[in-house]
């Protein structure tokens, strides 16, 4: 495993990962699909990988560009979404630690299909084309693996436009929110924390940021949250599940 910096300096809370194997092997186990993968594809995908930190607000990708490979987050988030002619954005997700994305472009040897930034200081582990293709090459078994994550993609994308089309915006909000807090590793035992701004959070369901922000409050006087600068803590999963539906 190699590692690759920008040119501009990165957030020293992200550095440890580039010199570190170890830290690197346990951030990608977290992910669920890579932990599941045969182990010599993960020992060739470890093998294949380089460490990028990027700085918030730093692009990745843009729509349109050729594709460069397989990406997980280990540390920080990714904002994944388009822009208009007008300047108005579409946010899809904003992508959390121990997710893959990218996959797109393996299947069909396309290009990106969305704009990719950093939306804090984050630190990715990138897995190159080239490698990529030798791998599938030499072993078209594990092409499989990649259908899985291609299809978790899909039916999340599915779920997404059946949510907007069938549930109320409260409904929503809260399906959202405990999606994104699984994604940044909350459990029942732990703090969920959304590290997701509430306007970025309207930008996703297509809604109103002042609309987010009724439902969000009224969320928290029902005490199934709390609201801080920059955070959403779910308080009570139980009951936001029971909103959710």
């Amino acid at each position: 495993m190699t590692s690759t910096r920008p040119a501009s300096p990165a957030s020293s809370a992200n550095v440890v990962y580039a010199d570190d194997a170890a830290a690197v092997s346990a951030a990608l186990e977290r992910s669920a699909w890579f932990a599941a993968a045969p182990a010599p594809l993960r020992a060739a995908l470890r093998a294949a990988g380089r460490v990028r930190v990027l700085r918030a607000g730093e692009r990745l990708f843009l729509r349109g560009d050729a594709a460069d490979g397989l990406y997980c987050v280990l540390d920080g988030a990714m904002r994944v979404g388009a822009a208009s002619m007008t300047g108005r954005e579409a946010l899809l997700a904003v992508v959390g630690p121990a997710h893959w994305f990218g996959e797109i472009a393996l299947f069909d040897a396309g290009v990106r299909t969305h704009d990719a930034y950093a939306e804090r200081d984050s630190t990715l582990f990138h897995v190159p084309s080239a490698p990529l293709a030798a791998l599938l090459a030499a072993t078209p078994a594990y092409w499989h693996a990649f259908g899985l994550l291609l299809a978790q993609k899909l039916r999340f994308a599915f779920d997404a436009i059946e949510e907007s089309a069938l549930l109320p915006a409260a409904a929503r909000v809260a399906r959202r929110l405990l999606v994104l807090a699984a994604d940044h590793g909350g459990t029942q035992s732990a703090r969920r924390v959304v590290n997701v701004p509430q306007e970025d959070l309207a930008l996703m369901l297509a809604l109103s940021r002042q609309t987010v922000n009724q439902i969000l409050r009224q969320f928290e006087r029902d005490g199934l949250v709390q609201l801080r600068y920059g955070e959403i803590e779910i308080v009570d999963a139980v009951r936001l599940e029971q909103q959710a539906h």
